[in-house]
């Protein structure tokens, strides 16, 4: 039998969804608002009614006072209950409502009050200021209880102080003003809190919407995971805001792109500057796996809108994966023109073999002879021009594949490269990038022909490739350079547009430039310029000598050491004898023959 499972505790606090839990909190905050704002507000207002009671009961009592009649009454008349001033203080105090109107004299003797047993005894409350000629308004208790009062003094015909005249309003009717006034503030307190919440609400269903109805914790959850998704992943995510602002990098963008953190919240362009890489994060070049070249890098670009209006772009670098097509693409270029020198050498092989089968020895021997000089002409001609073993060993292997391809590679008369290049793989990849453009556009055409033409100005290096191809359009010049732009079938490995791009990025981080134009009799002559691509020439001066120097040394003769001495750069040194310092211990027949010597 299963045990019986633990009664679940109730639990007291915030609902566990986003939308109950702002809703709940708005409420809160418009009812505390509405609260507040009432008990501010009520503050103030009794305050007003009481100072508004206070200066009524002072207008009456000096209204009161300007009668000629109370004057002239407390003057010639007894204080009696049937008397002209209670008769006319009573009058006024009934047009007026107030709770009492008291006329005294300068003893404190009342000569009116609303309860006429009171009229001829002396009041209960000091009259001291008005019967010194001020005016007063203050909240007391006296006989008919609390009440706001304002105190004036009477003066006769000709200005003298024969009393006061004191006036009362209930201070219970300041409180029923009061009291009246709070209903309607509560409908406005509640007016308000209504609309608080009505907002409160609308505005939690928004958030409903955008948080997907989920609890605090799992936004909280989902913020985790995200950060440690986006920074454990090996392609680079980039976030837009609806801006185009940077809003998010992951560890992987920030090293394919070169940028930090620095550049979070700066729009693409200020982060990236021009290019193909802004143009394509920022979605004005469309398309998926989009091919984009940043620094030396090749990098594989997909963009995916969001619907706040931003995006989601992500990169994958394929620098390892372009060249090792390039290279596959070289390779099977070698191969067919090792296929194409196989077929090439077996037919010398048998002109060889039915001029020996012939017995014609003779042109046999001549004909071996031109075969092997023809190819080893091509690499000493390149060799002398080209010094640096690198370069020369590609134009030769270029040649080579060109002359299968039925294309005439040369060398350009005018080059003169030393061997004191400062980046020699560098320029290996730009002279091959341009040799094998120019090789694939003169592919087929009558009487095809490639130059290349490499010479050193200073400490610049001058690169300059001319095809008799059909050239390219002058709207089209600075569109080539452009990464994935390409004329030619896509290669099985991918895409193409790489190269002239990666000969324009070299050129320009080192300061020169990449052009294409017209050359002499058509076709197109691309022009490459690179500053500081050579180190000093005394460089190349100090070795000549040092080489000069040490083959001299190496070729002098030595001469003949002494009979017990030893040679030393050339000059005999006799040998010390024993005993002296630098000599060798003697023993034996050494000894013996030393002493006869």
């Amino acid at each position: 039998m299963s045990p019986t499972p633990p009664a679940r505790r109730l639990r007291l606090g915030l609902p566990r969804r986003v939308f109950s839990q702002v809703l709940l909190m708005q409420v809160a905050i418009a009812a505390g608002v509405a609260v507040l704002a009432t008990g501010l507000f009520l503050a103030p207002l009794s305050k007003q009614l009481d100072q508004e009671a206070m200066r009524r009961a002072l207008a009456i009592a000096q209204t009161t006072a300007q009668d000629p009649e109370i004057a002239e009454g407390v003057l010639h008349t007894p204080p009696t209950e049937d008397g002209p001033v209670q008769k006319e203080a009573e009058r006024i105090r009934h047009a007026t409502r107030a709770e009492y109107i008291v006329v005294l004299d300068t003893r404190w003797v009342r000569w009116s009050h609303p309860t006429s047993s009171q009229i001829g005894h002396r009041v209960s409350t000091d009259p001291s200021d008005a019967l010194a000629g001020k005016d007063v308004m203050e909240i007391d208790s006296g006989t008919l209880g609390r009440s706001a009062r304002g105190k004036v003094p009477l003066y006769d015909a000709d200005h003298r102080l024969v009393g006061a005249v004191s006036v009362g309003i209930a201070y219970d009717s300041v409180r029923a003003r009061l009291l009246s006034a709070i209903p309607g503030l509560f409908a406005y307190a509640g007016g308000a809190l209504a609309v608080g919440a009505l907002a409160a609400w609308l505005i939690s269903r928004r958030v409903q919407r955008q948080t997907r109805d989920l609890a605090f914790s799992d936004i909280s959850a989902l913020l985790a995971e995200r950060e440690a998704m986006l920074h454990s992943i090996r392609e680079g995510v980039v976030a837009l805001d609806r801006g185009g602002r940077i809003r998010l990098l992951n560890d992987e963008a920030r090293r394919l792109l070169g940028i930090g953190d620095e550049s979070v919240g700066l729009s693409l362009d200020e982060a990236l500057g021009a290019g193909r890489t802004t143009d394509v994060l920022a979605g004005r070049v469309t398309g998926t796996d989009l091919l984009t070249v940043r620094g030396q890098r090749v990098l594989v670009a997909n963009r995916m809108p969001t619907d706040d209006g931003g995006a989601v772009a992500t990169l994958r670098d394929r620098t390892e994966l372009e060249q090792l097509g390039r290279e596959l693409d070289s390779t099977r270029g070698l191969i067919d023109a090792l296929r194409a020198q196989d077929h090439e050498h077996a037919n010398r092989m048998h002109t060889l073999l039915g001029l020996l089968e012939l017995e014609m020895y003779d042109d046999a021997v001549e004909f071996v002879g031109e075969v092997v000089g023809d190819h080893r002409v091509t690499a000493e001609q390149v060799t002398e021009k080209i010094q640096d073993p690198l370069l020369a060993a590609l134009l030769v292997g270029k040649a080579t594949v060109a002359a299968e391809r039925g294309v005439a590679l040369w060398v350009s008369e005018r080059t003169r490269l030393p061997d004191r290049l400062i980046d020699p793989r560098g320029l290996v990849t730009v002279v091959g990038n341009l040799v094998d453009n120019a090789l694939d556009a003169v592919a087929g055409t009558p009487h095809a022909r490639v130059e290349v033409e490499l010479r050193a100005e200073g400490r610049t290096v001058v690169l300059r490739v001319h095809d008799t191809g059909p050239g390219v359009p002058e709207d089209r010049r600075e569109l080539v350079f452009t990464e994935g732009w390409s004329t030619k079938k896509p290669p099985a490995h991918g895409k193409r547009g790489i190269g002239l791009s990666l000969v324009r990025r070299f050129a320009e981080r080192q300061g020169g430039s990449a052009t294409v134009g017209t050359g002499n009799g058509g076709g197109a002559e691309f022009t490459v310029v690179l500053p500081e691509a050579l180190t000093e020439a005394l460089d190349e001066a100090l070795d000549e000598v040092l080489d000069e120097a040490l083959d001299e040394a190496l070729t002098e003769p030595e001469p003949a050491p002494a009979l017990g001495g030893y040679a030393d750069s050339g000059a005999a040194v006799p040998a010390p004898r024993s005993g002296e310092p630098g000599a060798a211990p003697v023993d034996g027949p050494a000894r013996a023959e030393e002493e006869a010597r």
